[in-house]
Order: C-alpha cells, then structure tokens, then sequence
C-alpha cells in the first residue's frame, strides 16, 4: 500500500495532480478541492498522505495534505453506499473538520449540498457514521487562506445558480491555472471562467 509520496508536482488537472518522486516516477493522485487549492504549482515540492483505493475495474490513489483529511476519507469509505467518488465530492464540499461536525450532528441539510446526496440517502451516510467520526469534528486551527476559499467560492456560486457540478469544476479550472488571494478573486475569475 502506499501511504505517502514526496516530490515535484507536474501538473494540477481537475481533480487530479501528477507528482513525480526522486525516483523519477510518477504518479496521479486525485484530489479533493480542498487540498487542490492547498497544493504547490507545477514546479513545487510537496508531501502528501494517500490513500489506495483498489476495485474490480480500477487501482486508485487519493491524496491529502493532512493525516485527518486521509482518516476521514478511509472512514467515509466503510459507510454503506460511499465509494471513493462520492467520499471525494464530499470533502470537496467541504473541509474535513466541518464534514465530520455535519455527520456527528446529523446535519442531513449540510450534507444534502454534496452532489448524489439526497435525503434518504444523507440520513443513512449520518447514520452510519455519526459515531465514527466524532473525534475527527474537533475545529484544527489552519493556516491562513488555506482550505475555506474554494469552499466559498464553490457555494457563492452555487448562490447564484451554478449546479455544484459545475461550480466545483469552475472553482477547479481557476485553481490549476494559480491559487488567487482570496474567495473573492476566485470568484470573480471563476464567473469570468
């Protein structure tokens, strides 16, 4: 299994990065939003924590900047009905921190805002999980400017009328070409996208 990679980012497409060690191989990594707009451009250095994802059709590797963005993407997994697609739409929705506080307190509204989630079918994930992550839904403070811009942006769009498809990969054509300074900028460029 792999656990970690180190090295140099080639490339940030969609929900993917291609990140290539000392080694000289090189790996694709799909991302959630949130740690797309935490990741270096092409040309950076950076460290991230995976996780393997093996089905019948596909071998794939999921990557995160911090160990409980990855815990919570495992634990999202062993709930009945969330594969890796829809665990990765739910942390792109939002950070790792609020997602667990929105399982924890069965916030089936909050968790009706990802993409494929209805209400049925929030209040079985909520269920199902509510108790398994509880100690993931204590607020980490983070680094200035990291994590909640795409999210803002994403749900002012979505405001204004955007389907979260489409705002989401609006928000994520912006962060491949550079991460903007605030939600603001991210915004202005995504409507102009």
């Amino acid at each position: 299994m792999i656990s970690r990679l180190q090295g140099t980012v080639l490339a940030r497409e969609g929900d993917r990065i291609e990140l290539e060690t000392s080694g000289g191989v090189v790996y694709e990594v799909e991302v959630p939003i949130t740690v797309l707009q935490r990741m270096p451009q092409p040309g950076g250095v950076v460290e991230i924590r995976t996780v393997q994802v093996v089905t019948e059709s596909s071998v794939a590797l999921y990557g995160f900047v911090d160990g409980h963005e990855r815990t919570l993407f495992q634990r999202l997994l062993t709930a009945s009905g969330v594969g890796a697609k829809l665990a990765l739409a739910m942390m792109s929705t939002y950070s790792a921190e609020r997602l667990a506080r929105a399982l924890v307190e069965k916030d089936t509204t909050a968790l009706q805002q990802v993409s494929g989630i209805g209400r049925k079918k929030a209040e079985k994930i909520a269920l199902d999980l509510a108790d398994k992550v509880a100690d993931l839904a204590i607020v980490t403070p983070s680094a200035p400017g990291t994590g909640g811009a795409a999210q803002e942006a994403v749900q002012a769009l979505v405001a204004l009328g955007y389907s979260f498809g489409e705002a989401d990969q609006a928000v994520r054509d912006v962060l491949e070409k550079g991460t903007p300074e605030s939600s603001e900028e991210l915004i202005r460029k995504a409507l102009a996208g």
